[in-house]
Order: structure tokens, then C-alpha cells, then sequence
């Protein structure tokens, strides 16, 4: 399966939140796709399914494929920490969600194209795989040729949140992976045990 690049406010109202950010059009119809999708009288779902929607909301979220998704899940579960927080921080610590939460794209999808086409540096060496991962102390900053692009100009000038773990320089364009971030710091609405459940069975 390649990644999904069809629209995004219909897969946001499939789960009833707006998992891409801000969607007008989300706002106007939040309720299911499709004829029936105003019914409120849908049968009750399943534990598996409840689980799998689960699973797919955070695929969605973080815009990971499932082999990738199902090895985050290994590592994760290979871990010392709680297995479900734990995967929730690799999936942060990927290289196009910080350069998405620095404010360089305003999207992930933005932000993993950026990456692709090496715009972003860490520790000042050309990086173009969206899915690295970084570590406490990684530096992560735009090309100096491609500071002027009017699409991360922009994007900077629009973004608004500020993360406890991660710090910005707005002069440099280049910030600070400064920690891995707790399951509080992390704004995503993700029920990480129903994957972790779906998983081990």
C-alpha cells in the first residue's frame, strides 16, 4: 500500500476529530463519510475494531505505513518503558513530526516532503529520510539555501506552539531536540493501550 494522498478531511471525520490540524471543511461535517454517515444508528463496534481504528488514527496522525508502524511497535515493545508511551515518543522523535513541531511545515506531510528534498540539516549535515530518528541533543535546522523559501517562511511565521522539549532559534531557522518528550507533552489524542492490546494478541 502507498501512503495515502486522497483527501484528508474525509479520514479525519472517519474518526471524528481533525488529526491533521485545523479543517474547516471537518468543522462544517464532522460526522462519518459516505450516504448513511449522519445515521446515528450504527451498531456497536467491536473491541478489535475499536482497537484498529485506534491503530490506524495514529498510521494517519504521524503519516507512518504500516511495516513502519508495526516496527516502531517492536522497538517499542523491546524497550524498558511503558510499551504504548514509548512508541508514542519514537513516533515524536522522527525527523519530519519535529521539523512539523518547530513550526518549519505547517503539516507532517509538509514537513516529510521538506525532508525528502534536503532542506533540513541535523547537527549541520543534510538529512533526507523523514523517518530518522533523533536523539536528545540533535540539532535540527533549514538548509542555507533553502531559508528563503516562501513555504517555510511562511510556515514560521504561522506556527504558534511552543513544546517543552524541543527550543527554536528564529535567526538560526534551527532548533533543539532537547528531550524526548513525556506522554503530557504530547498533545496527540491517541489511545496507545488499544494498540499495544491489538498487537499482543
Amino acid at each position: 500500500m502507498a501512503r495515502y494522498t486522497g483527501p484528508k478531511t474525509k479520514i479525519a471525520r472517519k474518526f471524528g476529530e481533525a488529526i491533521f490540524g485545523d479543517d474547516k471543511s471537518f468543522e462544517k461535517r464532522n460526522y462519518p463519510p459516505g450516504q448513511h454517515g449522519q445515521n446515528r444508528r450504527r451498531g456497536k463496534k467491536s473491541e478489535y475494531s475499536i482497537q484498529l481504528m485506534e491503530k490506524q488514527k495514529a498510521k494517519y496522525t504521524y503519516g507512518i505505513l504500516e511495516k513502519q508502524f508495526r516496527n516502531l511497535f517492536a522497538k517499542a515493545n523491546r524497550s524498558k518503558g511503558v510499551t504504548g508511551e514509548v512508541l508514542l515518543q519514537l513516533c515524536e522523535s522522527r525527523l519530519d513530526n519535529v521539523v512539523y513541531r518547530m513550526g518549519i511545515s505547517n503539516s507532517r506531510s509538509g514537513a516529510r516532503q521538506l525532508v525528502s528534498h534536503r532542506h533540513i540539516t541535523v547537527n549541520g549535515g543534510l538529512v533526507n529520510i523523514p523517518s530518522f530518528s533523533l536523539k536528545p541533543g540533535d540539532v535540527v535546522g533549514v538548509r542555507e539555501k533553502s531559508k528563503s523559501l516562501q513555504t517555510i517562511q511562511d510556515a514560521l511565521a504561522a506556527s504558534s506552539h511552543v513544546y517543552e522539549w524541543i527550543t527554536w532559534n528564529s535567526e538560526k531557522k534551527e532548533g533543539t531536540f532537547v528531550s524526548i518528550p513525556e506522554r503530557l507533552q504530547i498533545p496527540e489524542n491517541i489511545k496507545e493501550q488499544l494498540i499495544v492490546e491489538l498487537y499482543s494478541k
